[in-house]
């Protein structure tokens, strides 16, 4: 695994087709809700992230049995006849938000003492924003870090239906609320201010669930203190769009280069970007799979222009969330002022994302101006002639973004901390050198 990487400038190719490993949103869902099931749920994907991997051990210690087929690629999992127990020590969830949030919506239903901790980048992000709705429901939540964060102690038990609006559009909040609300006993109400993803609604509606979404409105009538019992199944997990994205931007912005990303999910909740890349002047071709399935997927084909900028802001925000700091890299590429508003959630990322961008960018030439909220970047922009060294602050969605730019650069770009991109995309610079960038291992 490279601690750094070093991108010299280029494309070796001018076509070329990738497949991007299993979507870890989904995959985390399906691991935790398979706590529910009665028997064996096998979730199937063409590869899985550390960040699966620590949800995984998580249910694992809730008392699941928990088997990962590196080989066939999938993870297998049958969770205890008795429901959860109660674990040994504190529950770690390395660098998972999501699994954090989540679990602790399940646990809130649960007669049981948990902890939730998680590694250092983890311990840093704001909780508070689940323990609110979850205290109003019944479960006693502890944030035991200083500034509403982890570790995260619940004592579950029964439940109460609520009405809650949320203060800023989060799936992850939006789905511990949801998932709790499955032990209470009436309807509980989501109303988010803005649609986020809906992988949560969409899992459970296969399975049955009495849920109705409407608008910004998403309405659970729960099981009770019992809580539910779903049936055990397969459920085949497409390419994350996330990390297809970074590929997809690789040819943007280059006219002559042109990419295919296979087997890729196509949730109308996360493709936001391929509508934004058409904005800027990309070409844009999208081969969608026969419908019927749970989750939409298909192919995106990408033809690279040359890029104009754009603004974004309000409710394309959470639809963006995650390729936002790839926006501001291509931004810099584009002809104007790219500027990203409404999103100042990237500062209790993984890291304070907009201030990672902007130091690296400004390491690289670019001319940045970094708002509470935002940031706007100004293009094309002249890049320095030197080799430069930038740091991803350990942020996954950083260092990728970090890297499509680098291939853009005048000059080699080392980026530090590149084995974070395990987290959602392993095996990512591979992928990039196979698609004919030059990747070395910088040590």
């Amino acid at each position: 695994m490279w601690r750094s990487v070093r991108i010299v400038p280029g494309w070796k190719h001018t076509e070329t087709v990738v497949s991007v490993p299993a979507d870890k949103s989904i995959v985390q869902r399906l691991l935790i809700m398979s706590l529910f099931c009665r028997g064996e749920t096998r979730i199937e994907g063409s590869g899985f992230g550390s960040d699966c991997i620590s949800t995984a051990r998580a249910v694992g210690m809730l008392g699941a049995e928990v088997r990962l087929e590196c080989l066939g690629g999938a993870i297998r999992v049958s969770p205890s006849p008795e429901g959860l127990v109660q674990p040994e020590g504190e529950v770690y969830l390395g660098n998972s938000g999501t699994g954090m949030r989540l679990l602790s919506g399940v646990v809130a239903g649960y007669p049981l003492d948990v902890t939730l901790t998680g590694d250092e980048s983890l311990m840093r992000r704001p909780m508070g924003r689940i323990a609110d709705p979850l205290r109003r429901m019944g479960a006693q939540v502890d944030l035991l870090g200083a500034g509403e964060r982890p570790p995260v102690r619940i004592r579950g038990g029964r439940l109460n239906p609520i009405r809650y609006e949320l203060p800023v559009a989060s799936a992850q909040v939006k789905s511990c609320i949801l998932l709790a609300a499955l032990f209470a006993e009436g309807e509980t109400e989501v109303i988010e201010p803005a649609p986020s993803r809906d992988h949560t609604e969409r899992i459970l509606m296969r399975w049955g669930v009495p849920i109705q979404c409407r608008g910004n409105s998403i309405r659970l009538r729960g099981y009770g203190r019992g809580g539910p019992h779903f049936p055990a199944g397969t459920w085949r997990v497409p390419g994350d769009f996330s990390s297809g994205a970074y590929f997809m931007a690789l040819a943007a912005a280059e006219p002559g280069r042109s990419i295919w990303v296979r087997q890729v999910g196509l949730n109308p909740s996360r493709i936001a970007f391929l509508e934004v890349l058409s904005r800027m002047g990309a070409e844009v071709t999208v081969d969608r799979e026969p419908e019927g399935e749970w989750e939409p997927a298909g192919s995106v084909h990408v033809s690279g222009q040359r890029l104009r900028s754009v603004e974004v802001s309000g409710e394309w925000i959470p639809r963006l969330i995650d390729e936002l700091p790839l926006l501001i890299a291509l931004g810099t590429l584009a002809e104007g002022h790219t500027i990203i508003r409404d999103a100042r959630e990237l500062r209790v990322k993984e890291c304070d994302r907009i201030a990672a961008m902007g130091e690296a960018l400004r390491r690289l030439g670019v001319e940045v101006q970094e708002f509470d909220d935002g940031m706007q970047v100004s293009g094309p922009a002249s890049f320095t002639r030197e080799e430069v060294v930038v740091d991803s602050q350990g942020d996954h969605r950083i260092a990728m973004s970090l890297a499509v730019l680098a291939s853009y650069a005048k000059a080699p770009v080392v980026i530090r901390n590149a084995a974070c991109s395990e987290i959602s995309c392993p095996g990512f610079w591979e992928l990039l050198s196979s698609c004919g960038v030059s990747v070395e291992d910088a040590g």
